[in-house]
């Protein structure tokens, strides 16, 4: 039965209605037989299904880049709202509280790859502009609801939780959607997109900096939350053009009982399917992917206050923020046109190559003795970030097949989620121990390097096996030609176990 419901899965509508028919027992009486229609599509259909490559899609590009920008421009720019934190709480040396304070970030974070597989899935099953626009409702709820309290714990859950949470809802939703209205013209569309986030995560480090020290903690959320409110609203935009797949479960209301299991078990199957993991190669990449993001975040939530102990008389520290910013979506433009130009798995080590370099950088931060030096790290950082992230999708396509690339993505968001939400909490609490960040920015780096090692066994590990495949390919034709020749004739000393 299992190997019948993943047969169903890989088949046209119509044949895979005949499927479930023949195997269990015919076509009901009371539910009309699918027709070819549901498995063509007709002239006009096609057309309007075509992408319009423009048009309102621009406007959606727009929504999509505000709701990028906006959401990954808070969350990197948390170590503004870190320091200000602690200094509402009034923080001393003799109580630090740089492990409580660094889950409210770390929560936020966390959620937002956490609930990836969870939001592919109402994502599909509500459409893009429910779900997104759901999700905004929320974080904005969440940010919101943070500047009504003074208590960390709360802000536990209104932060770390609604806002993570609403934030990953919001924001897949806008990748989704652009393949509406785009296909020649996609990678533009994501690169606009891309490269405005980076303009939100330039533009509020000094935006929060100076809204801090104007109006304080709690109305600085309260402007932060009016972004989330007018993501809402762009959310509308996202209106999906594709024509959605055929329901059968909705066209007809007296279906028995066993139909209905089975189609419940083929949408269960579709949903939560394991298959990426019997790859061996997709199971070591995302091991190294969630080993190196142990220490990803860590200098996202404590550099400022690490450069406000090292740098005492420095007060441009927002500066670094934008510097990581403007390096991360430059590394993406670029990661995509060099991907663009590697064969296969060999784009693998662009990843190897940035987490190398992540690893190195973060433990190069201790060693800063000016301010400058800092800069150019930061610089660095955000090159090696934009690396990362623009070739996870691409990575993911070579790995599993286009078929299964967004489960194959949604796991290994998901998987990310824990070690990232772990990372800057350790981080603090070194701190707290041993009051310098310096052992913190040291441990941060070795998970990079240990991630870089597990990626080199990828495509290495692909190469092998592909050689196999080969060599069996080979043998087989081998012998096949033998039978041709005529070596394998009555008389041949050649058993029917070797043939």
């Amino acid at each position: 039965m299992e190997e019948e419901a993943e047969e169903d899965e890989n088949l046209p509508p119509g044949e895979e209605q005949g499927m479930r028919d023949s195997l269990l027992g015919g076509t009901p009486e009371g539910v009309a037989a699918p027709t070819e229609a549901h498995g063509a599509e007709s002239p006009e259909e096609e057309v309007r299904a075509r992408p319009p490559e423009g048009g309102f899609g621009w406007v959606v590009v727009l929504a999509a880049t505000w709701c990028s920008g906006s959401i990954f421009g808070i969350q990197n720019s948390f170590g503004i709202l870190y320091v200000i934190l602690q200094e509402e709480m009034g923080v001393t040396k003799d109580e630090p509280m740089d492990f409580k304070t660094a889950w409210v970030g770390s929560l936020a974070m966390g959620m937002i790859f956490f609930c990836s597989p969870v939001v592919s899935i109402f994502t599909d099953r509500l459409g893009c502009r429910k779900t997104s626009s759901g999700g905004a409702a929320v974080a904005f709820i969440g940010l919101l609801s943070s500047s009504f309290t003074n208590s960390l714990g709360v802000r536990y859950f209104t932060y770390g939780i609604l806002f993570g949470c609403g934030s990953s809802f919001a924001f897949q939703p806008s990748l989704v959607i652009l393949g509406h209205y785009f296909k020649k013209r996609l990678g533009l569309a994501n690169g606009i997109v891309a490269g405005g986030g980076c303009v939100f995560t330039m533009c509020l480090p000094f935006i929060l900096m100076t809204l801090g020290k104007a109006i304080g903690l709690a109305s600085t959320f309260q402007v932060l939350s009016a972004l989330m409110f007018i993501q809402i609203f762009l959310s509308l935009t996202f209106k999906p053009l594709l024509p959605p797949p055929i329901d059968y479960n909705k066209e007809k209301e007296n279906v028995p009982g066993r139909i209905k299991m089975h189609q419940c078990l083929v949408q269960t199957r579709k949903y939560f399917n394991m298959q990426v993991f019997r790859k061996k190669t997709y199971r070591i990449w995302v091991c190294g992917i969630a080993t190196t993001v142990l220490g990803y975040f860590v200098p996202y939530v404590h550099l400022m206050k690490f450069v406000n102990q090292r740098f005492k008389e420095n007060t441009q520290d927002w500066v670094l923020l934008v510097c990581i910013g403007a390096a991360s979506g430059i590394g993406r433009l670029a990661s995509g046109k060099i991907g663009d130009c590697i064969p296969g798995l060999k784009k693998v080590y662009l990843q190897v190559a940035s987490f190398l370099l992540l690893g190195i950088l973060s433990m190069m931060l201790p060693l800063c003795k000016v301010f400058t030096s800092v800069i150019v790290v930061c610089l660095f950082l955000g090159l090696s970030d934009g690396f990362l992230i623009s070739m996870m999708s691409p990575i993911a396509f070579e790995l599993v097949g286009p078929m299964q690339a967004s489960q194959a993505i949604g796991y290994v968001l998901g998987l990310m989620a824990i070690p990232m939400t772990a990372g800057p909490p350790i981080a603090g609490l070194l701190r707290d121990y041993n009051g310098s960040y310096d052992l913190a920015f040291y441990l941060a780096g070795v998970p990079p390097l240990v991630g870089a090692i597990i990626l080199l066994f990828v495509p290495l590990i692909h190469e092998r096996d592909l050689r196999k495949a080969q060599q069996l390919e080979a043998d087989k034709e081998k012998t096949q030609d033998s039978v041709v020749n005529g070596e394998l004739l009555p008389g041949n000393p050649v058993t029917d176990a070797s043939v």
